[in-house]
C-alpha cells in the first residue's frame, strides 16, 4: 500500500540516483538535485542547463506518457480498490521500471525485493487463459507496470543481467481475438521490410506475445544501459491519458516529420519514419497515434527515431459507437498524412509518394513500398506453415493486406 498522499518522489535519471525531486503541491514542480556538469536532462525539452527548476499545472508530459492506462489500469484499480491513484501515486508504483531512463521513488522508502525472473523460454511454453495472465499481473505489478497502452499487457524481468523488467508480456481479448497474432505478423513483415522493430516472439499456443524492450542496451561486457525514450505526444507536450485521451488521434503525420526535423535527427531517420507511416498503412493499421512513434536518445546531440512498435491491422476488428449499436469497421488512418484540410482516409499511391518525397525527402519512395509488398507477401506465405496462427484468421489478415499491396502494383 501507498501513502494517503505522495506529494515529493526523488527521481533518478540514466542510474543517477536522486537526480531530482518531484513535488505536487498547487501545481507539479520538478528540481535538478546539485546538478554536475553532463548532468543528463530529465527529458529532451527540459535541460538543467536552461533552468533547474521546472513548472507545469499538470503532470510533465514526458513523465505522463507511461502511466499505466486500459486494461493495466483497470486491473491495479481492482487490486488497490480503496488506495488513491493519483498521478503521483502511479508514478510510485512505476518505480524504477518504466520505459526509458527515469525512476521514481519515495523518500526513505527501500526498493522493493524484484519479482523472480521469468524466462522467454517459459513464457513461450505457457497456456494463456485469462485466469492465467490475471496471476501474472498480479504476481508482477511491483515492477511491471511503467507501460502505456490499453491492451492488455505487463513486464517481467527476463534476464538476470538486468534489474528491471526487460519483457513485455501482451495478450489478447475477447474485443479483439488473435491479436498477439496480429501483431507478431505485422511486425514479421516489418522485419523482414528491413524496418527496426523490437525483437519479439509468439508464445506455442499463439495467445502470448513477448516483446524485448527497446530501451534497454546489454552490453557484451556486462554494461547495462538505459536509453531516455519519449513518445511524440510527450514531445509535443500533450498529456493523452483519460478525458484527453482523443488528443493522440489529432494531427498529422506531416507535422510529427517537422517535430522529428527540428529535433535535427540525421535525415535517415525520416526515411525510417516514412517507411514506419507507409507500413502502418499497407497493413491497414488505423491506431498509429502520436503515443506509437518516438524517440531514443542518449544525450540532446545523440537522438534516433525509436523502432516501430505496436502495430497492428485494425480493420478486421469491429465496434460500436454506443451499447447496442451496429458493427462497424474502422477505414481511416489515425492521423492525417498532411497537415491543414485533409482527411484521415488512407491516401492513393500518388499521395503516399508525395509524402515520401516531399515531407521525408524519400528519393524513391516506390521502391520501398515494393520491398514492403515483398515482405508482407513472404510473411503470409510463411505464416501458412505455421501451426499458431489459425487458418481462418490468417485468410481474415490476407484479405485486409490485398489493399495495401496495391500500393506496390
Amino acid at each position: 500500500m501507498l501513502p494517503e498522499k505522495v506529494r515529493l518522489l526523488d527521481v533518478a535519471i540514466a542510474g543517477a540516483e536522486r537526480a531530482g525531486q518531484l513535488i505536487k503541491g498547487a501545481n507539479y514542480e520538478f528540481r535538478y538535485v546539485a546538478p554536475e556538469p553532463g548532468q543528463p536532462p530529465v527529458a529532451l525539452l527540459m535541460p538543467p542547463a536552461e533552468k533547474l527548476t521546472w513548472g507545469d499545472s499538470a503532470l510533465f508530459a514526458p513523465m505522463d506518457q507511461n502511466l499505466p492506462e486500459g486494461d493495466l489500469y483497470t486491473r491495479i484499480r481492482e487490486l488497490f480498490p480503496k488506495q488513491p491513484l493519483t498521478p503521483m501515486h502511479l508514478l510510485a508504483l512505476v518505480g524504477r521500471n518504466g520505459i526509458g531512463r527515469l525512476g521514481y521513488s519515495l523518500p526513505g522508502v527501500p526498493d522493493a525485493a524484484p519479482p523472480r525472473v521469468l524466462t522467454q523460454e517459459e513464457l513461450l511454453r505457457t497456456r494463456y487463459s485469462p485466469e492465467m495472465f490475471a496471476e501474472l499481473v498480479a504476481a508482477y505489478l511491483s515492477s511491471g507496470v511503467g507501460i502505456s497502452g490499453v491492451q492488455p499487457k505487463i513486464m517481467v524481468p527476463g534476464r538476470v543481467t538486468i534489474p528491471i523488467p526487460s519483457l513485455i508480456v501482451k495478450a489478447g481479448s475477447p474485443e479483439y481475438p488473435h491479436l498477439a497474432v496480429n501483431e507478431y505478423l505485422c511486425l514479421d513483415a516489418a522485419r523482414r521490410a528491413d524496418i527496426a522493430v523490437p525483437s519479439c516472439a509468439l508464445s506455442d499456443d499463439g495467445q502470448l506475445l513477448i516483446i524485448e524492450r527497446f530501451d534497454l542496451v546489454d552490453h557484451v561486457d556486462g554494461h547495462f544501459e538505459r536509453l531516455g525514450f519519449e513518445d511524440i505526444a510527450a514531445l509535443a507536450g500533450l498529456r493523452v491519458r483519460d478525458v484527453h485521451s482523443n488528443r493522440k488521434y489529432q494531427g498529422s503525420y506531416q507535422r510529427v516529420a517537422e517535430l522529428l526535423r527540428q529535433l535535427q535527427l540525421h535525415s535517415d531517420n525520416l526515411r525510417r519514419f516514412f517507411a514506419q507511416v507507409a507500413f502502418s498503412i499497407m497493413v491497414r493499421n488505423g491506431d498509429a497515434h502520436l503515443k506509437n512513434f518516438g524517440v531514443l536518445y542518449r544525450s540532446p546531440a545523440d537522438i534516433w527515431l525509436a523502432p516501430m512498435f505496436d502495430v497492428v491491422t485494425t480493420t478486421i476488428y469491429k465496434y460500436t459507437r454506443y451499447a447496442g449499436g451496429p458493427e462497424l469497421v474502422d477505414h481511416t488512418l489515425a492521423l492525417k498524412l498532411f497537415a491543414g484540410k485533409h482527411s484521415k482516409a488512407y491516401p492513393s499511391t500518388e499521395l503516399l509518394h508525395d509524402f515520401g518525397r516531399r515531407v521525408c525527402g524519400v528519393s524513391q519512395p516506390g521502391r520501398m513500398l515494393e520491398t514492403m509488398a515483398d515482405a508482407m507477401r513472404e510473411t503470409l506465405l510463411v505464416a501458412k506453415g505455421d501451426e499458431r496462427v489459425p487458418k481462418e484468421f490468417l485468410a481474415t489478415i490476407e484479405t485486409a493486406w490485398e489493399s495495401g499491396l496495391r500500393y506496390a502494383s
